[in-house]
């Protein structure tokens, strides 16, 4: 019994929950229960060094847990999913395709969409006319994914 009393010490339940927290980062995307696990090893740290009640050990796990969590996550999202280079500016107009000249992969109809080459990239098109698979035609309006063209 002796051999319980010695792992049912505070400070390693602490670190052991600090483990577990650390292996669910892997399960559970967000990087969150990360900083759970550091505010666990923070305690067990604690516990370490001094005996203290466990309202005062919950007290420093919640505390260590959301400081570390506000301090550090925004630099360590960066570090691991990288820094945006550019980003889209909202205000900045969306029809950057209206005026050019495509090419029609599948024949458009006024009753049933085409297809149309983009940059390399097939998007759904409509006209009011037939047009034939091949011709070239101009992008005139974008309504979502899909694209309305008129023969030049």
């Amino acid at each position: 019994m002796d051999w319980l009393k010695e792992f049912l010490k505070p400070e390693l339940i602490w670190f052991v929950i600090g483990v577990l927290l650390l292996l669910a980062e892997f399960a559970i995307p967000g990087l969150i229960v990360l900083f759970f696990g550091i505010g666990a090893w923070i305690v067990a740290g604690v516990c370490l060094l001094t005996d203290v009640s466990l309202n005062v050990q919950l007290g420093i796990f919640i505390g260590a847990s959301v400081l570390s969590l506000v301090l550090l996550r925004s630099w360590l999202k960066g570090m691991f999913v990288g820094h945006v280079r550019a980003k889209q500016d909202l205000t900045e107009d969306l029809q950057e395709f209206i005026g050019e000249r495509v090419v029609v992969r599948v024949a458009i109809s006024p009753k049933l969409a085409g297809k149309v080459e983009v940059h390399g990239t097939n998007w759904s098109a409509e006209a009011d006319e037939e047009i034939a698979e091949g011709a070239v035609v101009e992008i005139v309006a974008k309504d979502n994914l899909t694209l309305k063209v008129k023969t030049v």
